[in-house]
């Protein structure tokens, strides 16, 4: 079980890893051993979470979120598997407790009286340039 707070964990079964050879530097390490770690969350079949968490999760997500609903997270930064599998762990429950806070919601605001002066005035200032770029007479030769 992987808990993200205290109210929400997530069961085993949503759960679920591969191990893959790593990309990248290591010697003979990176082509003997498979320490990159696939971590896939099935987020839309999950009971763990409400429907308004799980389309925040969808959209802060990206790429990672796959068309059946599953949030894949590799993590391959580490030459050991354990702790790959850790970092893929604090990544999932971290990106759950963003998607978990609601979003505020804006406020909107009114301008200020000098705010709405200084916008009329560079409009009144961009005008007068525009209009001393008139066409020429013919008769100024």
């Amino acid at each position: 079980m992987l808990w993200i707070d205290e109210r929400v964990a997530l069961q085993e079964w949503e759960l679920s890893e591969a191990f893959t050879r790593a990309s990248g530097p290591g010697g003979q390490n990176v082509n003997k051993v498979s320490t990159a770690v696939e971590l896939r969350f099935e987020a839309a079949r999950s009971p763990s979470l409400s429907e308004p968490v799980k389309r925040r999760l969808q959209r802060m997500a990206g790429r990672r979120w796959t068309l059946d609903g599953a949030l894949i997270i590799r993590v391959e930064d580490t030459r050991s598997q354990a702790r790959n599998r850790e970092i893929a762990r604090e990544r999932l429950a971290e990106l759950i407790r963003k998607a978990l806070t609601p979003p505020r919601r804006r406020i909107p605001t009114r301008p200020t009286l000098g705010s709405k002066r200084r916008r009329l005035a560079a409009k009144t200032k961009r005008g007068a340039v525009k209009a001393l770029r008139g066409g020429v007479s013919p008769d100024a030769e």
